[in-house]
């Protein structure tokens, strides 16, 4: 099995480059920045908005500067990853509180995957328009 050949006027440079930064960006702001009151906050099943938020504004606050620094055209990007993020950081919590994943749940690191693989997908989709453009 083979995937079909795929054609694209994406420059790998670009590509690899957004990704580097945007990576960058999310280890910075979702390991280094993240607070232990963000980290258990947004994932309650109430009072989950504010840690939530602030979390997610970290994540704005780091994206922008980089950015604009790299191609200020595309600041509007960093609310896109805003926004995605939030989403995503949502619906892990509404899990987590629904079902009771928590450290000791067998599904505990299979949701905190499932999250980042979403947050990796997401750079990669941003960093794919942001090199075709």
């Amino acid at each position: 099995m083979s995937f079909p050949p795929m054609s694209s006027a994406v420059p790998v440079e670009a590509l690899i480059g957004w990704m580097l930064l945007l990576t960058f960006k999310h280890i910075i702001a979702d390991f280094v920045l993240q607070t232990a009151w963000m980290a258990h906050g947004k994932d309650q099943k109430h009072g989950w908005a504010l840690p939530l938020l602030v979390h997610c504004l970290v994540h704005l606050a780091v994206a922008l500067p980089l950015i604009v620094i790299v191609a200020p055209k595309f600041w509007f990007v960093a609310f896109i990853d805003f926004m995605i993020h939030i989403t995503i950081d949502r619906a892990k919590g509404f899990v987590s509180a629904n079902f009771g994943i928590d450290l000791a749940h067998p599904w505990f690191w299979t949701l905190i995957g499932v999250d980042q693989a979403l947050h990796h997908l997401t750079g990669f989709g941003l960093s794919i328009f942001m090199a075709a453009n």
